[in-house]
Parts: structure tokens; sequence; C-alpha cells
């Protein structure tokens, strides 16, 4: 049975039936439409462990990451390259006696697109708390 909602208090009482699905599907369409607000780039799962992991370091080693993950060295090797080139972490090469070291840290850019994605997925669980 459909809850009801009274509109208007006057000698004529109107009612208006408002069914759970309208409901959800409004729901549906308020998720969406925030989801869509979602970065792509750091929505990806390994992309978003890589880049929150580094909001918490100063910096880590592709080493570190990789053992931190628990992945391989070309899921890093691409994934990290997709973030350095939207700006988000940098990536900084050197060497350790004649060993190569790759080092990444988060840029503030990084930083500020972290907390706007976070910011919306917070929305999105509010929105559907709501219902």
């Amino acid at each position: 049975m459909a809850k009801t909602r009274v509109l208007n208090r006057s000698a004529e009482t109107k009612t208006q039936a408002v069914p759970a699905a309208d409901r959800r599907a409004s729901t549906r369409v308020t998720s969406a439409m925030e989801a869509k607000r979602l970065d792509p780039v750091i929505h990806e799962r390994m992309r978003l462990a890589i880049i929150s992991a580094l909001a918490v370091s100063d910096k880590l080693s592709f080493n570190e990451l990789r053992g931190l993950l628990e992945t391989s060295d070309g899921n890093i090797s691409i994934h990290t390259r997709r973030l350095e080139e939207a700006g988000y972490i940098q990536v900084l090469k050197s060497f350790s006696g004649r060993m190569p070291k790759t080092e990444y840290a988060i840029t503030p850019e990084g930083k500020k697109a972290l907390v706007g994605y976070l910011e919306t997925m917070q929305q999105i669980i509010r929105s559907q708390n709501k219902n």
C-alpha cells in the first residue's frame, strides 16, 4: 500500500500517493547524476589505491607501492603513468648506487582531486541513506 502525504489542510483534504518505486527511481537518478561527477581517473580501483596511499605518505618507491598494493609491476607502471598524465602524482627518478630508483609523491592537484572525489562519494552515500 502506498503511503500518502497531506498537501493541504483545508475543509477539503487533498492527498497525493508517493509510490515506493517512484522514490527509488528518484534516488537512482540523483545517484547517477552525482556518480557522473566522480573523477574517472581516480575512480579506477588501483589508481584510487595508489593515490590514497600517497596521500598519507610523503613519497613511496615503486617497490613499496607494489608490496603495499600486492600487485604486479605492470599494474603499478600503467596506473602511475595515468595518474602522472593527469597531474595527480609526481614521479621522482634517481639512482641508489647503480640501481635506478623510482619514487612517487602526490601533487597539490592530486590532493584536491582526491578530496573532491571523496566528497562526491559522501554525497552519494548520504543520498542513499535518506531513502
